[in-house]
């Protein structure tokens, strides 16, 4: 059976779409998601709650990223394409409402449709694809989240820690095959570096799922203020979270948002650069979630007892950013501000002393690094007044 999902619905030359109304409804989930992760590690502010967020937001960002990709290679001006976004939107949702309790009675909805996202996408473009060489493509990839499926429906059945370990497994299936183009048995490697990928898609496409980060650190600060009383401290401390979430926003525009789109189009090998923006940007999305978490901890209590655990959700999820954003840069343009090296390194020595203060006071301290990157960018657009198209033009 082919319908209008065949050759015609491919982006051929790699052609200049934006996003579709479709994508940004699709993305709404992921809003919803978000909140849950963010509010689950806020609930379990341990080494072990940390390890199980990791995992789940492995898995959210693979659901979202894989979809983005797919479309990146088909119009979703397409009837059928569309069909495909609204039915792994739907599947995403059901991940989505299962995150609080992944690891508990909810642990078969959550694996089944984490799998079942990706295996019923792999079959559905089967069915609408046309072509020799791209079937072989889909089966490629479809093989490889069939043997995935094992460990994450296995998983569901035990218990921790025999779980968490079958769910890493698992993760690790998924992503290791990515990064090895999808060996198959029968059909060899995925010579990806041949696929017509719209670079200005995945730019602004990830772009949008950044700015849902960033509209989730508003929304935590938000919540926790009213939350609890509009005191003298605790405003302060929400003031802070609000100027810390401006700052990571600032440096992520400064260069190389504008310009990945550009850059996935003109390289050689598109999809290695696409590849990489998505590892970075899993990095920097890992950022602002526990970023949101540390916000949270301290317009809860400005001034309360400091413990390892707090103190890695307030510095880490700002280094984590500024390390994953140098990356970024590196693969984008070939060059890092070295800003974000010198930013991501004074946090990372600063850690231990801080187990000396309290919440606000270690905040105002991560709030003064990340100032110190963006003036340093803007000097930086001072001296070189030709990268001011840059920073100013986000990706259309």
């Amino acid at each position: 059976m082919a319908t209008d999902g065949d050759r015609r619905s491919t982006r051929e030359g790699g052609g200049l779409y934006g996003p579709a109304f479709v994508e940004l409804f699709f993305d709404l989930v992921y809003v919803f998601a978000l909140t849950k992760l963010t509010q689950e590690l806020v609930g379990d502010l341990t080494w072990a709650g940390a390890f199980r967020m990791t995992v789940l937001l492995l898995a959210v960002w693979w659901a979202w990223s894989a979809t983005a990709w797919v479309v990146a290679r088909f119009d979703p001006s397409r009837p059928s394409i569309q069909i495909l976004i609204v039915g792994t939107m739907l599947g995403s949702l059901l991940l989505a409402a299962a995150l609080p309790e992944a690891y508990g009675d909810r642990d078969l909805v959550f694996a089944s449709a984490y799998v079942g996202v990706h295996i019923v996408r792999g079959i559905y473009l089967l069915l609408i694809v046309r072509g020799r060489e791209a079937r072989h493509r889909i089966l490629r990839i479809l093989f490889w989240y069939l043997v995935s499926a094992i460990p994450w429906i296995a998983g569901a059945f035990t218990e921790d820690p025999l779980r968490g370990a079958l769910w890493i497994v698992a993760v690790a299936i998924d992503y290791s095959a990515d990064m090895l183009q999808y060996p198959a048995p029968g059909l060899g490697r995925q010579r990806v570096s041949e696929w017509t990928v719209a670079g200005e898609h995945l730019s602004t496409r990830y772009f949008q799922f950044l700015t849902i980060a960033f509209g989730e650190l508003i929304l935590v600060a938000g919540a926790a203020l009213e939350s609890g009383d509009f005191t003298i401290n605790r405003t302060i401390a929400f003031v802070s979270a609000f100027v810390g979430a401006v700052l990571l926003w600032l440096i992520y525009f400064h260069r190389g948002g504008a310009l990945m789109g550009e850059a996935i189009r003109s390289a050689a090998d598109p999809v290695r650069i696409g590849r990489s923006a998505s590892y970075a940007h899993l990095l920097m999305l890992a950022g602002v979630v526990v970023s949101a978490v540390g916000d949270h901890i301290v317009i809860d209590h400005p001034f309360g007892r400091t413990t390892s655990p707090k103190v890695a959700a307030i510095m880490v999820g700002p280094a984590l950013f500024l390390l994953a954003r140098a990356v970024f840069e590196y693969r984008v343009l070939g060059s890092v501000a070295r800003s974000r090296l010198i930013g991501f390194g004074v946090l990372v020595l600063l850690g231990p002393p801080m187990m000396f203060l309290a919440p606000l006071l270690i905040l105002s301290i991560v709030n003064a690094v990340l100032l110190g990157v963006v003036i340093s960018d803007w000097r930086a657009l001072a001296l070189h007044p030709r990268n001011r198209r840059h920073h100013h033009s986000p990706p259309k």
